[in-house]
Formats: structure tokens, sequence, C-alpha cells
């Protein structure tokens, strides 16, 4: 169901009830958001995870700093401590503040490497496989696995579509007249390369920002764990256009997307 069958649908709702219901089938950024956008891969919750492991030893090294800092503008304030106390060298102290930072970097390293391996890895035999060349300023996408031949291949471009020609409903400066479609709950292997000056795909709630380089293939995979709509841009200043070439993917049922490549292949052809 397309977003203006959800406005027929909803009947005489308010504009506003009807814009909120679109939005919640996406996922983007939204005013004054704070914390990551919702997780739609295993590598997103997985640096999700991460990012709060790590705020909790950053919440207890800020509160000792803090109070060593306090400690020491307390001993040594000309008023309530004329005479300030004296601070020696101490073998153990040295001892204390070495270890201990040792062994907060060690539970820190472990499921960053972990983290890190795990998205550098590359699925063997992915299901599909799309390749995304970036332009200025606009994005190509190839559907390798369906390209029989020349006059039939699933390739289109994916351009943002201009404030005025937006519909209800509709991000500006995040819309697309060309989404990538994609199954969910499939392993996908996307490659990017660029075709004329340095470019990034980014999804947030992916998990997923890759350069693409002119002249040189990089390569991703993704496993979308839910169906919906997700929001990207391009995340390297590749122009004065660099704003205006946002990257949308859809992900839906492995039955709709086998609709939508039959459909894409017979309008290719025509």
């Amino acid at each position: 169901m397309n977003w203006n069958e959800v406005i027929l649908n909803e009947g005489p709702l308010p504009s506003v009830q009807i814009i909120r219901r679109i939005i919640a089938f996406c996922d983007a950024a939204e005013p004054w958001q704070l914390g990551f956008q919702d997780a739609a891969t295993p590598i997103m919750q997985g640096i999700i995870d991460l990012h709060h492991d790590i705020f909790f030893f950053l919440i207890l090294i800020l509160v000792f700093v803090l109070w060593m800092l306090v400690r020491a503008l307390w001993h040594f304030h000309e008023q309530t401590n004329p005479i300030p106390q004296r601070i020696v060298h101490g073998t153990t102290i040295e001892i204390i503040w070495t270890i201990f930072p040792s062994i907060i970097l060690m539970f820190i390293a472990i499921p960053s490497f972990a983290l890190l391996y795990s998205m550098d890895e590359v699925v063997v035999d992915p299901a599909v496989t799309i390749k995304a060349i970036g332009h200025q300023w606009y994005w190509t996408y190839e559907y390798s696995d369906y390209n029989s031949s020349d006059e039939q291949s699933l390739t289109f471009d994916s351009y943002m579509i201009p404030e005025d020609d937006l519909e209800l409903g509709q991000l500006r400066l995040l819309e697309v007249d060309n989404r990538v479609v994609v199954p969910a709950k499939t392993h996908l292997r996307m490659i990017i390369t660029s075709a004329d000056v340095l470019h990034s795909w980014a999804v947030p709630s992916l998990g997923v920002k890759c350069d693409a380089v002119p002249g040189r293939l990089n390569q991703t995979s993704i496993l979308v764990q839910r169906e919906g709509v997700y929001y990207g841009q391009c995340s390297e200043i590749c122009g004065t256009n660099h704003a205006f070439m946002p990257i949308v993917v859809e992900a839906v049922s492995l039955k709709d997307f086998g609709s939508w490549v039959s459909n894409q292949l017979i309008l290719q052809t025509n």
C-alpha cells in the first residue's frame, strides 16, 4: 500500500493526523532528536548497544573526574585552606590509575572488535546484489541479478523530489522519485562506487555508511529485519548539491519484491 492509498483510506481525518500516521511508517530523523533512529538491522542494533555500554563507563569516569576536581579545588582554596594539604608521590596510586584505565579499555575493546569484524564481514552467497553509483548529484541503482542483457536490465536513477512537487506526508529533502526496493529478512549485498567524485551511501537505521570512491568497488552486507521505509543521505561533501541527493530504501515482503521486479523489468523493456 502506498502513501496515497493510506490517505484515501484514512477518510476525513485532519491533515496533521494523516501526516503523523504516514510518518509512523518511516524511519527518518525527527525534530530535536537526540538519540539514534530505531535499528532495522543487527549491525545497527549492535552499534546502539555498544554506545549504551560505553556511555555507562563514560558516566563513571565523569563522576570520578568531577569528584577529583571538586576535591582539589576544596583543598587548595585560599580561604577555606590557607595552608593546603601536601600531596606527595605514591607508588600505590600510580599503579591504580594505570591498571584501572587499562581494564576499562579492555572491557570496551572486546565488544568493539567483535562489532567491527561483524560489520566488515560480507555474506558469501547473498540473495540480492544491488550496485549503487554516486553521481553529482543523484544515485544510480543497478540490480545486477536481473540483468539478462543490455536491452533488459534493471537500472534506474534516483533523484530528490523538489520541494514544490512534494505530496502530503512526504519528507522535505529526503524523498526521491525512485526508491531502492529490497526484500525484508533477506541477505543483501550492496556494491557502492562513484562515477565522478567521492560520495558516501549512508542510511542510519540500517547501520550503513560506505564510501563511494571513483574507480573502486566497496561492498557491504545488509539484513533488514522489518518492512518499512528508511531514509538516508550522502555523507561525503561532494559539491554544491551535496545536501540534495538523499537515499530511500523501502523494505517489502519477498512476494511484493518479486512483483516489483517483474513490473520494473516490463517497464524497462517497454
